[in-house]
């Protein structure tokens, strides 16, 4: 338990370390980005004991698909907003990634179908996590998890429509947020 909550405040502190400019702008997508994080890394370790029990149940196998789909979108978004987003890279005074400073609007692949593949890996992640083993406590880390994921893309999608006008309004008009032809 000792060495779990170690590596809980280590990993935290890593997350902090990478989100620390978004902390200062809380009217910012990356602010939160960072409770959506540490909502799924609280989930993570309330059920890491689980990860591996019980593998051939109906949880542990949705959860498996879950993952792995996340993992796919996550490889998949990452590849797309490099390629074709043209990343500025970092620019001073802002609380984004360098890669989240694209000059193109990406609108292929998983970004065809829906606006955040990469928010949309990270809801798959905790509720794959969730699956694991469903507890109040994990509910209600996965509940604050999605929230703050749910408020995260809104942000941005007001930060992208500033930076790419009217195309990005049309480009939400034909896509869903983060379940093709659904939500």
């Amino acid at each position: 338990m000792l060495i779990e909550v170690i590596v809980f405040a280590i990993l935290s502190a890593g997350v902090v370390g990478i989100s620390w400019r978004s902390l200062k702008y809380r009217r910012t997508h990356g602010f939160y980005r960072f409770f959506a994080f540490e909502s799924i890394l609280i989930l993570f370790f309330l059920n890491i004991d689980r990860w591996f029990s019980d593998p051939f149940s109906v949880g542990h196998i949705v959860s498996w698909f879950l993952l792995s789909l996340s993992l796919a979108l996550v490889v998949d978004g990452f590849f797309l907003l490099r390629r074709f987003g043209k990343p500025t890279g970092r620019v001073e005074g802002s609380a984004n990634f360098a890669l989240e400073n694209t000059t193109r609007l990406v609108t292929r692949r998983s970004y065809r179908f829906i606006r955040h593949p990469l928010y949309c890996s990270l809801l798959l992640l905790a509720w794959g996590i969730l699956l694991k083993e469903v507890t109040f406590w994990t509910g209600l880390a996965v509940l604050a998890a999605s929230a703050c994921l749910y408020a995260t893309a809104k942000v941005e999608e007001r930060e992208n429509v500033l930076r790419f006008g009217d195309e990005y309004v049309q480009y939400m008009g034909r896509t869903k947020m983060f379940i093709p032809y659904l939500f």
